[in-house]
């Protein structure tokens, strides 16, 4: 490593390095290289007339050092390189955080590179101390974080707020791995059903669920109000076809449509954060937590196996752990524990829909409806594009 490892590093010319520059390539190679290579490189600074500042060199050579010894944290290495007075917070105190760098779309480039030279600006001009913040002076630190947050969150001159664009940017590659994994997860469910002979449609059993479930959706509570809002009814009226209401209800729980209504309890329950969520709140968060390929791996052995096998949220673990359809590594005791628990909150909500007995056991009813539900929840994103 020496100063044109550096500058090809940085893509500036040696008189231009800044400290974050000499950082970034410094972490760039292990930390005992750059030890070695950090008084030869200080010359090399210092011959091209810019030579940073003992306080940088010295704070250089103690990171270094922690991280070569092991003692230094990813946060200690964080805090080293935004001690440079020009890398942005990884996080700031108002939770916004900068995505990994190879995962940063167009705007999120933009935006960083903009407040790195905006940064760079201020340190021109004496509005950051980086020597100060080397040194760890708590008020330096404070400025620094502060200036940052008002630059996020301040419009440019176009009118772009950074952080609701960056904060826009994910949720739109969020939404779009989600929409993809879901049409994948459709497309091998079809596959797999056009492999099965078709169920007869268990007329009594859905009529008899359907009466059942217009009882519990009219009462307060669990599970009524987990149900309606899986389903996106909140109060308003229901279909009136039984089998429209239960495969509409079925499909919300593996892809819930709305959250809870608000009230004035829910909103106290939010404010006291040592309270934790409720047992509605909880079983929605479970649901929705549930991958779309454990969703297709679990229905997908139920509906080989057919009416009578155990479908409790133990056996749903093991069969997608042991599942064919499905590309999963849940060797570890402790993967299996946190399948069972999601499904630990489904098991009662398909008791009530009729999708199994209080055993656990798969009805004709689940068999026949459970795979229409699930292929109904992942169409739905196809039904809205079109």
């Amino acid at each position: 490593m020496d100063l044109d490892f550096v500058c090809v590093h940085a893509g500036r010319p040696a008189a231009a390095l800044t400290r974050r520059d000499v950082a970034r390539a410094l972490l760039a190679v292990p930390s005992g290289v750059a030890l070695v290579a950090l008084a030869d490189l200080r010359r090399a600074l210092l011959a091209a007339g810019n030579p940073l500042s003992p306080a940088f060199w010295e704070s250089a050579r103690t990171a270094l050092g922690a991280i070569e010894s092991g003692s230094a944290t990813i946060g200690d290495v964080q805090r080293w390189l935004e001690s440079t007075g020009t890398e942005p917070l990884l996080l700031t105190r108002n939770f916004f955080v900068w995505p990994e760098e190879d995962e940063r779309g167009p705007v999120a480039a933009e935006m960083f590179g903009r407040l790195v030279a905006r940064l760079e600006e201020l340190v021109a001009a004496g509005e950051i101390d980086p020597d100060a913040l080397a040194r760890g002076d708590a008020g330096a630190r404070r400025a620094y974080e502060e200036l940052q947050e008002r630059w996020l969150s301040s419009p440019l001159p176009d009118g772009r707020v950074p952080e609701a664009v960056v904060d826009e940017e994910q949720d739109e590659e969020l939404f779009a791995a989600w929409d993809e994994e879901e049409a994948f997860a459709l497309d091998e469910l079809r596959r797999i059903l056009a492999e099965l002979p078709d169920p007869v449609r268990p007329e009594a059993e859905l009529r008899a669920a359907g009466a059942r479930l217009r009882r519990v959706l009219a009462e307060p509570g669990y599970p009524g109000n987990v149900l309606r809002a899986c389903a996106g009814y909140g109060d308003g009226p229901l279909p009136g076809d039984d089998e429209e209401l239960w495969l509409a209800v079925t499909a919300g729980v593996a892809g819930p449509v709305s959250d809870l209504p608000e009230d004035d309890d829910t909103v106290e329950g939010f404010a006291d954060l040592e309270a934790g969520l409720s047992p509605e709140d909880s079983a929605l968060a479970s649901l929705c937590a549930i991958h779309h390929a454990d969703w297709l791996a679990a229905v997908a052995a139920l509906a080989r196996r057919g009416p009578g096998v155990l479908a409790s949220p133990e056996r749903i673990a093991r069969l997608i752990a042991e599942s064919d359809d499905i590309d999963v590594d849940m060797d570890e005791p402790e993967d299996l524990a946190a399948t069972e628990t999601l499904f630990g909150s489904v098991a009662p909500l398909w008791e009530t829909l009729g999708i199994v007995d209080r055993s656990g056991i798969l009805t004709p009813l689940g068999h026949w409806g459970l795979p229409r539900a699930l292929e109904r929840a992942w169409s739905a994103t196809d039904a809205l594009g079109d």
